[in-house]
């Protein structure tokens, strides 16, 4: 049976072929969506990824995240918890020679409370669906971030984020939802004008 196949969109290794595994809850982001994404980003970063750490704590095929290695992010820390699709992604990413990019295999949670000093300017959620998983760990996200860090993150269902929250783009494909958005810090947004 052949393997099904999808491509990087942009960057240094477009067209790269990246094959799927058949592994439960591994679902693609589809190209037309991810297209987008990367679309908003490179408005809202200039077009420059250099400086940019990328976490992907549900990485499946890594399709977002390399999406972001390809783009040419300083960093791309990918997670994924299925040991067949890690070992994917090592391979795909041995092939690229892409030495901006680390795998971990693990649980999302679990990997969350490892990176106690890490800070990332992007957090890709694209978890299975039907696991209630954004809600378990949207307030795990703020420490993950640097400030004016974002969050895109991919539903089977319209979400909304807690308040902290604040929505810049958002967007729908089939049965997909998704958002792109920025955690706004009380000090952030409180410039103590026209407070009483």
């Amino acid at each position: 049976m052949k393997k099904h196949l999808i491509r990087i969109v942009g960057g240094d290794y477009r067209r790269t072929q990246i094959p799927v595994v058949e592994a439960e809850g591994l679902r693609p982001t589809p190209d037309r969506v991810r297209e987008t994404l990367y679309n908003w980003l490179q408005h809202l970063w200039g077009g420059n990824f250099s400086d940019k750490r990328v976490l992907d704590l549900f990485a499946g095929t890594g399709a977002l995240g390399f999406e972001a290695a390809s783009r040419g992010a300083a960093h791309v820390q990918m997670v994924e918890t299925n040991p067949e699709a890690a070992a994917a992604l090592r391979a795909l990413r041995n092939k690229l020679n892409a030495t901006n990019v680390r795998i971990h295999t693990g649980d999302a949670k679990t990997v969350i409370h490892r990176l106690e000093a890490a800070r990332f300017d992007l957090v890709l959620l694209d978890p299975p669906f039907g696991h209630g998983w954004l809600e378990q760990i949207w307030d795990q996200l703020p420490r993950l971030l640097e400030p004016q860090g974002l969050i895109y993150a991919e539903s089977e269902a319209p979400f909304s984020p807690p308040g902290s929250f604040e929505t810049l783009r958002e967007g729908r494909a089939g049965n997909v939802h998704y958002r792109l958005l920025q955690f706004a810090a009380p000090q952030k947004i409180d410039n103590n004008s026209g407070n009483a």
